[in-house]
This record gives structure tokens, C-alpha cells and sequence, in this order.
């Protein structure tokens, strides 16, 4: 009574046994071995597929497939892989987990707050379980959606996952497949989404057994940063491309995921007609089953055209079509934006060597990087020698990803040391309130928002004989750098492959206590977003912005419709020091008719850790305080206020 399977690959559990199927070419013979010591021949298809279902075989039961009567090897598409990588797989029935989901909308980028988690470092434990019981808290802070750095199964005690070899397979070391379901189901009780960081780049060096079953799993046209770049395009792609669709939609059915972020986009190379990226994202949203799905890529060139819409396919309400290369997208949903990481961070720091070198951290950058997306859309980029970006007119606000720390960005500091550590706490508040407002996606990296003091490192425990490259591998990436790369620098640089490394960027929840100003400053601008109407808008249009001096600048929000000013919001932000105007000739400090400005919320409250702030505008003209941010709402002018 054999039923059909749902996927091409893997194992399945069916009524009568389990199916196993394998894509093999290079094979004239496969055999299932399970561990209880049954052998059974698969049957040999023509197109290189090997299937069979196998009766003695249930849920929990662990095998190899043995390759032309040799060795044995892990399934490509293992569901689990209880003992790494180099282990037999284990069949996973997923109808056995009890989900209490079915309300569960799913998830548009929209209105969206992310945070980005390592769930080895995330709690002291490192596991779902002790994951999942901080959830509340975070919907309590205002987040939204969290965004898992990748889980598929990577060898080693720790490591980022970014080396994974197992796509279907999540790691062993944060607990069982269920215990990962279990995560997201409790995530979707408190309100929050759940996205997968995912490598569809390459494969990991160590435990990476698919060529032993194909060579044409890996490209021989393209050079790949990190290892062979994956077949997309070339000869026999068909079922790398059917391992790679079939696992965005694995991850939307099986685990009820809401999405995905697409790791390194530019170093996925296809001149298919319909590019895998494409195709991935309408699998996943198809596997859905109406659920809203969203999709988020890295993209260093930053290819707008990841974004826009597949041929055919309808623009949203919110964004207008004025380029004819709009349509031939596609079709993923959201960027994540590094120009506005790297002005903000310049801004904030004053250091701008490296990859941060075409950036001045002005006023007027920030402004274009809130109101425009990426701030290179075609100019020449020094720092590469060549043109960066295409034109991003058109696209809405919340298409952008924006944040002022990440994995990458606060490992490559060198010590680890997260961006409030380098800059003064008044600035960092500011630029934190300029993130949590502006109409971008923002997203915060894990402990940001109590100001961790934990830092954190690159980590990954590699085998003995390969873990002094990978550390020197590390210091050579560092030294573009300049400042790294001096000697003195060598001895504070950690060792990856260290426990201690791993150890010492687990974060410590007693410091949402002990730091509890910072983290009263997120809930309170994650409140204001939610509450107040412009700031949760993301509409194209919504703002317009203006430089008041060398460090400040202010923002208007624009209520809506447009023209009723009464629900018009300010930002100032100045990184300066205490700014003085008057006059100020400029319209968008203009208060609606018959109105004035009051102040509605200061980054130097008290409460923060802040100086308290004066009257900010008063009929002697305007006094900002320095290295704060300022919201400023309309309010009815009294006699006492005009001269």
C-alpha cells in the first residue's frame, strides 16, 4: 500500500516501509545499509535516480548508502545526522510533531524586526530548548521575526554554520529535529516568525561526501570564494537544482520556517532562463501552502534585481514601476543594505580604513541611505576599482535590511567588541534611535539590544591538522585592515578554533538588568514604531531629510495623506556637539500652521543613561543637544511660546 512521496529525494516514511531515493550518475549500484544490519539494493532509474522502499526500515532508523559495493556514505538529502556529518543519517517521520500553528500567517517583510541569532551562543546552553524560553521576552522587546544563522549540519563542537554540508539535515549539537520544531512553533504562539540563514554558495570542505555520489554537483565554470560554486547551469543540473528548490520548500513544510535569507547571492552563479534564486523562492512559497513567505539576500555587488519581479509577475501597491529592467527579477523579497551598516559605523567610530573606505559617516550619506536604499546605485566604488550597484528607484523602504551590527561586522572588529564599545554611549543612542525609525527593515544582532558586553568572534572547530590555517587564514582576512595588521595587534586576535572563543560569545541575560537603560531604549523605540502611524509606515515618499550642520541632521515624517501635517514627525539627529540655530532657514523645521513643535521623545532621557534635554525649540530659535536624537510632534501654539 505504498503511497506517494512528497519530495525526490531522501528518505521518506511511507505506510508500508520507508522510501529511499538517491541521485547517484555516477553509480552503476547503490545499497541502503541500515545499522540494524539490513541490506537492501535500490533500484536503478534511468535518469541516475536509485529508489526502493524498504519494509524493515522505520522512523529513527539510522543507515548509509554503500556506492558500487565499497564504502558507505551519509544520504545528500539527510533529514538528520545525529553523530555530524561523518555518521550515518537517521529517518525523521515530521507527521509525528504535534504543531499547534494552523492560525499562523506566516510573514511579509513588512513591518518587520529581525534579530539575528547563533543558536550555539544565543543562551549559555546552546540548545532550541533554552532558546525557545527566551521568545517572550523578545516579543516583548517588539521583535518580530528572528533570523537563525545557518543550522544545516557543519562538523565540529561550534562553529557559525557557514561551512555546512548537511542542507536538509539541522545540526545535531542545538538538539533533535523536533526540538528545532518545537523553536519555531513556540516562536509562532508568541508572534514571532521564523527565517533561515541558508548556503546555497557552496558546501563545506570537511564531511562534503556529495561528489562521491556526482561530480556534477559543483560547477567547473565559475571560481567560488569558498570552494566549488554548486551546478546550476551546467551539464546534469537538473538535480542540483531540484536538491536546492526542493530544499527552500522542505524547510517552509517541514518546519513551518518563514522564510529564508540567502547567504553571499553573488557567488551563486546561473545562466539558466529562470535563475535558481527564482526558482527557489517560488517553490518555498508554493510549499507554503498560503502562508506568507519572505526572502532576504546578501548581496555584496547590491543587484537590485534581486528584487524586482519575475516576468509576468505584478508589482506591490507600495512601489512604482519606473525602469523597464524592473520586471526580469527575481522575485526574492528584501536586501540587506551595507552602505547604511558602513556610514552609520564611520559615523559613529570615525574609523573608515578597509572596506569602510569609501564612506565619510555624513549627515547627507545617512539621509540618502534612509530615503534611497544603498547609497551606491551604479557609481564607481574605489575601494573595488570599479562601478557598485544598480538603481534601486522605485523600491519600497522595507525592501532594505538595515542594522548597525551583524555576525560579520562585529567579528571583524578585530577583538569582537560589538559598535557601542567603539563610539560614545550618546551616539550610539542616537544612531540606534536613527535605525529603529527609519522606514528600513531593521534588524538587531543577538544581545544588542541590552548593549552585551560579550563579544563575538569567528569560531569553528575544525580538525586538528587544518585549524592553524583556518586561524591564519583568519588574520590574513583581518589584515585589509591596516590597523589590524600591526603586530601589536597579533596577540589580541583569538584563536577560531579555541573553545574559549566559542565560550566567550555566549551572551549573559543578567546584563538586560544591569544594562537596563539600552535595553528600555529599544522597547520604547520599538513601541514607538509600532504605535506611531509614520514610523511604521515604510511608505516610498515618507520622509524627507536635511543637513543642519557638519554631524547633525533631521528627518520629517510625513503623515498621512500627505499635506496633513498635523501627524508630521521630526528626527534630529546630531552627532555633534550642541547646535544652536538661529536663525533656521530651512522648511522641513517648519511647524504646521498654527502649531509648534514639542518634544515627544530624547534619546538623553534619564532613564537611558542620558543628560536630560532641554527645550529644544522655544520662540528664541533651536538648541539640540549634542550626540542625541531627538522626535519632536506637533502641538496647538500658546501665547506663552510666540514672540
Amino acid at each position: 500500500m505504498t503511497t506517494q512521496r512528497r519530495y525526490p529525494i531522501g528518505a521518506e516514511v511511507l505506510p508500508d516501509g520507508v522510501s529511499f531515493r538517491v541521485w547517484a550518475p555516477r553509480r552503476k549500484r547503490v545499497e541502503v545499509v541500515l545499522e540494524s544490519g539490513a541490506v537492501t539494493d535500490l533500484h536503478a532509474e534511468p535518469s541516475g535516480y536509485f529508489s526502493a522502499v524498504v519494509p524493515p526500515a522505520a522512523n529513527g532508523a539510522r543507515y548509509r548508502f554503500r556506492l558500487d559495493g565499497g564504502a558507505a556514505f551519509p544520504d545528500p538529502a539527510s533529514r538528520f545526522q545525529p553523530e555530524g556529518p561523518h555518521g550515518p543519517s537517521q529517518v525523521v517521520d515530521p507527521a509525528r510533531f504535534p504543531w499547534s500553528d494552523s492560525a499562523w500567517p506566516g510573514a511579509s517583510i513588512e513591518g518587520q524586526v529581525i534579530y539575528e541569532m547563533h543558536a550555539g551562543t544565543f543562551t549559555r546552553e546552546g540548545t532550541w530548548e533554552a532558546a525557545r524560553r527566551e521568545l517572550p521576552e523578545l516579543a516583548s522587546v517588539g521583535i518580530t521575526v528572528v533570523e537563525l544563522m545557518p543550522v544545516a549540519d557543519f562538523p565540529g563542537r561550534f562553529g557559525w554554520g557557514y561551512d555546512g554540508v548537511g542542507l536538509y539535515a539541522p545540526v545535531a549539537i542545538y538538539g533533535a529535529p523536533d526540538d528545532f520544531r518545537r523553536f519555531v512553533d513556540d516562536a509562532h504562539r508568541a508572534g514571532i516568525g521564523v527565517i533561515l540563514d541558508v548556503v546555497y554558495n557552496h558546501i563545506g570542505p570537511y564531511g562534503n561526501y556529495l561528489p562521491q555520489f556526482s561530480e556534477d554537483y559543483f560547477s567547473r565554470q565559475y571560481n567560488n570564494e569558498w570552494g566549488g560554486a554548486l551546478n546550476f547551469d551546467g551539464d546534469n543540473a537538473g538535480p542540483v537544482r531540484e536538491w536546492v528548490t526542493t530544499n527552500a520548500a522542505y524547510w517552509a513544510e517541514e518546519y513551518h520556517l518563514d522564510g529564508l535569507r540567502l547567504d553571499a547571492t553573488q557567488q551563486i552563479f546561473d545562466t539558466s532562463p529562470e535563475h535558481i534564486m527564482a526558482a527557489l523562492a517560488k517553490r518555498m512559497r508554493a510549499a507554503a501552502h498560503g502562508r506568507k513567505i519572505f526572502i532576504v539576500a546578501e548581496n555584496e555587488p547590491q543587484h537590485t534585481r534581486l528584487v524586482r519581479p519575475v516576468v509576468g509577475q505584478a508589482l506591490p501597491p507600495v512601489e512604482n514601476s519606473l525602469l523597464a529592467c524592473e520586471e526580469g527579477g527575481y522575485g526574492l523579497d528584501g536586501l540587506w543594505n551595507d552602505d547604511f551598516h558602513h556610514s552609520a559605523r564611520v559615523a559613529m567610530t570615525g574609523r573608515n580604513e578597509a572596506y569602510y573606505s569609501n564612506y565619510l559617516g555624513k549627515p547627507q550619506e545617512l539621509i540618502s541611505a534612509v530615503k534611497y536604499g544603498y547609497l551606491y546605485q551604479g557609481q564607481r566604488y574605489p575601494w573595488q576599482a570599479k562601478r557598485r550597484g544598480a538603481p534601486a528607484w522605485g523600491l519600497s523602504p522595507a525592501r532594505f535590511v538595515t542594522y548597525l551590527e551583524n555576525h560579520d561586522q562585529v567579528a571583524n572588529s578585530g577583538r569582537g567588541e560589538r559598535v557601542d564599545r567603539l563610539t560614545s554611549p550618546g551616539r550610539y543612542r542616537a544612531i540606534t534611535a536613527l535605525l529603529l525609525l527609519a522606514p528600513g527593515t531593521p534588524m538587531l544582532f543577538q544581545g544588542q539590544e541590552f548593549g552585551a558586553s560579550s563579544p563575538f568572534f569567528y569560531f569553528a572547530d575544525h580538525e586538528q591538522e587544518t585549524r592553524g590555517l583556518v586561524w591564519e587564514g583568519r588574520i590574513q582576512s583581518l589584515a585589509q585592515f591596516p590597523s589590524l595588521a600591526q603586530p601589536e595587534m597579533r596577540p589580541y586576535l583569538v584563536d577560531p578554533g579555541d573553545p574559549a572563543t566559542f565560550e566567550r560569545s555566549k551572551l549573559d541575560f543578567a546584563e538586560r538588568h544591569s544594562h537596563g537603560g539600552i535595553y528600555q531604549l529599544h522597547k520604547d523605540l520599538l513601541r514607538l514604531r509600532r504605535e506611531e502611524p509614520v514610523f511604521r509606515a515604510q511608505r516610498s515618499g515618507g520622509l524627507d531629510g536635511a543637513v543642519l550642520a557638519d554631524e547633525a541632521f533631521l528627518l520629517r515624517f510625513f503623515g498621512e495623506p500627505v499635506g496633513r501635517q498635523g501627524d508630521d514627525r521630526l528626527l534630529i539627529v546630531n552627532l555633534g556637539r550642541d547646535l544652536k540655530l538661529e536663525p533656521a532657514p530651512e522648511p522641513l523645521l517648519a511647524p504646521p500652521e498654527n502649531q509648534v513643535w514639542e518634544l515627544l521623545w530624547s534619546s538623553e532621557a534619564a532613564c537611558y543613561g542620558g543628560a536630560g534635554t532641554a527645550p529644544v525649540e522655544s520662540g528664541l530659535g533651536w538648541r539640540i543637544p549634542g550626540h542625541a536624537a531627538v522626535v519632536m510632534r506637533p502641538a496647538p501654539q500658546s501665547e506663552e511660546w510666540q514672540i
